[in-house]
């Protein structure tokens, strides 16, 4: 006979789950990051899912002679098997490296979710709480605490429009990017190069109007490089 009051427990625990998950995707989606709400979500729940049935799923429960096996067999696999979507989501172009933090937050997220299936819901609340400020108001400081250093990225584009550099100007302005030096060149009919000396309070803040930039109409990124 089905124990309603477990059922209804452990669909708690999948609702607390999805939705720590959630809400610490939602940084990630206001961030532009490629791994958002939907993706966070569904690796807390899938976690939290699978550490419900480590538990319960195969006999442990509701019959009068339990199989004799491991609670943790499925659930220690969450740890390394997560590894495949943070690999994914750390992606390198040039000298900028994005995805470290969201592939973390994935990692993180996945412990949250085997928390709050192991019915855990003060420790996943903590940790879901710990993972938001770290992404959020500690990115922050750490923003200023290297902003000083202001690192600098030559930057080569190619355009088939001489009216996109207003665009561009216009990406990096908004990202707080300086422009230290800027050279265009044609290089035949309807095709223009264009090489920026850019400088940032962070790799991670040129990486973000580097992505803005690539969703310009008619420019595409030959290369990036740390300047001497």
């Amino acid at each position: 006979m089905i124990d309603v009051g477990l059922q209804l427990d452990l669909a708690l625990r999948l609702l607390v789950a999805a939705g720590l998950g959630g809400a610490i995707g939602a940084e990630r989606e206001i961030h532009n990051h490629p791994a958002g709400i939907r993706t966070h979500m569904l690796v807390a729940l899938g976690s939290g899912l699978f550490t419900v049935l480590s538990i319960f799923g195969f006999g442990l429960e509701g019959n009068g002679n339990p199989a004799v096996v491991d609670p943790t067999r499925i659930a220690a696999q969450i740890v390394s098997g997560i590894g495949f979507l943070g690999a994914g989501a750390i992606l390198k172009d040039g000298v900028v490296i994005r995805g470290l933090t969201t592939a973390a937050s994935l990692w993180a997220t996945a412990a949250v979710g085997m928390a709050a299936g192991a019915g855990e819901y003060v420790l996943a609340l903590v940790a879901g709480v710990i993972i938001l400020v770290s992404l959020w108001p500690i990115n922050a400081l750490a923003e200023r605490l290297h902003g000083s250093s202001q690192p600098e990225v030559q930057l080569r584009l190619s355009l088939t429009r001489v009216d996109a550099l207003g665009e561009i100007s216009a990406a990096l302005a908004r990202g707080k990017i300086e422009i230290g030096a800027i050279q265009t060149q044609r290089v035949g009919k309807n095709s223009y190069r264009a090489d920026l000396a850019i400088r940032g309070r962070s790799t991670a803040a040129i990486a973000v109007v580097l992505e803005a930039i690539e969703d310009i109409d008619g420019v595409d990124i030959i290369s990036t490089s740390q300047a001497d």
